[in-house]
């Protein structure tokens, strides 16, 4: 009896391994996320901001991808959408994406994503969530929905400047609870830590230099790049007519 329960218990620890093993070969044959960075890398963002109407306003972004110590250009991308505020705290902005990747097999992916960001301001501390839903249509992959979830704090610093000085810090979590096209060692799939300073040059635009640390979720385990990155912002606003 106990010879043959001795059996079973090693039969089925052999058929787990065979299963374990398998289900490793399949998710090894699923290609890497382009849009994965490899070593320092620099990112370019260039954003366009004009207002339409009192809560309604088009947003227009460029954003250039380098890695591999900035040196290759692996990603770039345009979206565009309209931003609707129904409430001071709350903006909604769905929008679209046109995403290139030049040195991988996935040559281009259109992507639809809806932006819903709440921001309450409490003195010089701003608290911010952004939660971003994306649709993504790979040229060569099954499509996909990815949840990403961005908590932050803008606090302006007390410094006697004639424009405000605002630090910006937070914290983004990558989350694909679907299918995923891409290998990943999880669900969650990737995490973006950034801090910056955003600087108004003038009234409309706006300099905003920061440091990131990119952390994706591979296969083998988690792997991490720093990036620095240059955003500029400009806000083109209406001019009322005069009588």
């Amino acid at each position: 009896m106990r010879l043959f329960a001795a059996r079973s218990l090693l039969t089925l620890a052999a058929f787990s391994c065979i299963l374990a093993i398998a289900a490793r070969a399949q998710q090894s044959e699923l290609p890497e996320d382009p849009e994965d960075e490899k070593q320092f890398g620099l990112w370019l963002d260039q954003g366009l901001s004009a207002g339409l109407w009192a809560d309604k306003s088009l947003e227009v972004e460029f954003h250039e991808r380098l890695d591999e110590g900035a040196s290759n250009l692996y990603e770039y991308f345009v979206q565009a959408g309209i931003a609707f505020r129904p409430l001071p705290w709350l903006m909604v902005l769905p929008s679209y994406r046109y995403q290139r990747f030049p040195p991988s097999a996935t040559t281009y992916e259109n992507r639809i994503l809806l932006n819903l960001t709440v921001s309450r301001p409490r003195g010089s501390w701003r608290p911010n969530l952004r939660t971003l839903i994306e649709g993504r249509f790979p040229d060569n992959r099954a499509a996909s929905a990815r949840l990403r979830f961005r908590p932050g704090l803008d606090y302006v610093l007390p410094f006697p400047t004639p424009r405000p000085l605002v630090l910006v810090v937070n914290n983004e979590f990558f989350l694909v609870p679907w299918d995923n096209p891409y290998a990943n060692g999880g669900t969650y799939t990737q995490n973006r830590a950034q801090v910056g300073v955003r600087l108004p040059i003038t009234s409309a635009l706006t300099l905003r230099p920061y440091f990131m640390v990119q952390s994706v979720n591979h296969p083998e385990g988690w792997e991490s790049n720093n990036i620095l990155g240059i955003s500029l912002n400009y806000k083109l606003t209406r001019t009322p007519k005069t009588k």
